[in-house]
């Protein structure tokens, strides 16, 4: 039943008593107006007439124009003070529900963190709010333009190497690296792994195949007479010990002089990399060259479109990562809220401070934008909506006021008629 056939129903309704109390007056007039209870019910029917026509009127003229002399003036209130409802209700929002009183006390009354913490310890909301982010992510992957995107993550790369000093950001990590002497223990992994390739198999047949391949290029004449592959290997035994055993010095010897040396070239290039003109140049032939190589950027556009197509296959998954990451990371909130109590107040804390921040100028905000809207509706219109809403309970006013009437006007009769009453009964 929409509210239009309600309205309709309950204006029939109050129409009824009014019908009914005239029925009941025009009966009386062609009855014998000596008999006691004519008069009574004469009486009651005048009085609900009198309460019905005028809560009719208080009725309609909220919303209608009543074309009466002297009073039509005041009449179609809502339409005619459309502005200053919209003035008020803005106000009236401003002050009740928006001002920061209001809205600290409702955070201190609720305890949002504490509901927050309740809510994400149970598994299923966890799960559920997984798959909401993960149907949102989803949609907004359809939504997203490729090229769009391509093209603000190559501006954003772009604008990020124009901002950074390569050589100078290379050197600082440089030095970081080799603070308290970390390149050390970098350079004896490297001198493991180093001693590891020597000893293998590979290795010695790729020096000694160096070694005969030097022969025949230098000395054509001596590899024909010397037995080469012999001279091939032993010479890569010879230059594989030696080359292990100068690796093990330096690795068993802290204060080796290749070490300090090591030292010396690390801290040279480090000064080089922040200070050496050419060094910066060379840094900016590098971002000029990044900035404008098809290969690169190409490869750049390709990884949002790796990371779209891996992202709508795993929503689509039952097994999702990103749903059960999401999950998994509700879950550990959830827990850490509701175990550390100092943490749920300090939230709660910030979000009051928020609160006490933003009030106003979102009050401000929203005060602007009802009192804006309700101006800009149509007066009629407005009116009528309004009427939609209590027009049901406004039409049991009419039916109130011709019931009440009634009654009055039978109190009335039985006080004017109280002595003619009081000897007919006594008769």
């Amino acid at each position: 039943m929409t509210k239009e056939i309600e309205l309709r129903k309950s204006k029939q309704l109050a129409v009824y008593f009014l019908a009914f109390a005239a029925f009941l007056f025009v009966t009386t007039l062609f009855l014998p107006v000596d008999i006691w209870w004519v008069g009574l019910i004469r009486a009651i029917s005048e009085a609900a007439m009198v309460g019905a026509l005028a809560d009719w009127f208080a009725v309609v003229a909220l919303f209608k124009k009543v074309p009466i002399p002297l009073v039509s003036a005041h009449t179609e209130i809502i339409p005619k003070n459309k502005d200053k409802i919209a003035d008020n209700l803005a106000i009236f929002v401003r002050d009740k529900f928006l001002d920061v009183e209001s809205i600290v006390a409702l955070i201190q009354k609720h305890d949002p963190a504490q509901k927050a913490a309740d809510w994400l310890c149970a598994p299923d909301n966890t799960s559920k709010l997984g798959a909401y982010l993960v149907r949102i992510t989803s949609g907004m992957l359809d939504f997203i333009e490729d090229a769009a995107v391509q093209k603000f993550m190559t501006k954003a790369i772009h604008a990020m190497l124009d901002k950074i000093d390569l050589s100078s950001s290379a050197g600082l990590l440089l030095e970081v690296m080799t603070k308290d002497n970390r390149h050390q223990a970098l350079l004896n992994e490297g001198i493991n792994q180093f001693a590891l390739i020597l000893r293998e198999e590979e290795t010695q047949q790729f020096i000694a195949n160096g070694i005969v391949g030097w022969l025949k290029e230098e000395h054509p004449v001596a590899e024909k007479i010397v037995p080469s592959g012999w001279v091939g290997k032993t010479g890569a035994e010879i230059a594989i010990k030696a080359a292990s055993r100068l690796l093990n010095e330096v690795n068993n010897d802290p204060q080796h002089p290749l070490r300090f040396k090591f030292d010396s070239y690390t801290k040279e290039f480090i000064a080089r990399l922040k200070t050496d003109p050419d060094f910066f140049e060379k840094a900016e032939d590098i971002k000029r060259y990044l900035k404008s190589d098809a290969t690169f950027n190409t490869y750049m556009g390709s990884l949002w479109r790796d990371l779209k197509d891996w992202l709508k296959r795993d929503c689509v998954d039952e097994n999702s990562i990103l749903h059960a990451k999401i999950t998994a990371a509700g879950q550990w909130l959830g827990k850490t809220l509701a175990e550390d109590a100092s943490l749920r107040q300090s939230l709660n804390q910030h979000m009051e401070d928020a609160a006490k921040k933003m009030a106003p100028d979102f009050a401000h905000f929203l005060t602007v934008h009802i009192r804006d809207t309700v101006k800009s509706w149509d007066s009629k219109e407005m009116s009528h909506q309004i009427e939609l809403n209590i027009g049901k309970d406004l039409q049991y006013i009419r039916i109130n006021g011709t019931i009440v009437g009634g009654c009055v006007g039978c109190l009335l009769y039985l006080i004017a008629h109280a002595q003619e009453l009081y000897y007919f009964l006594l008769a």
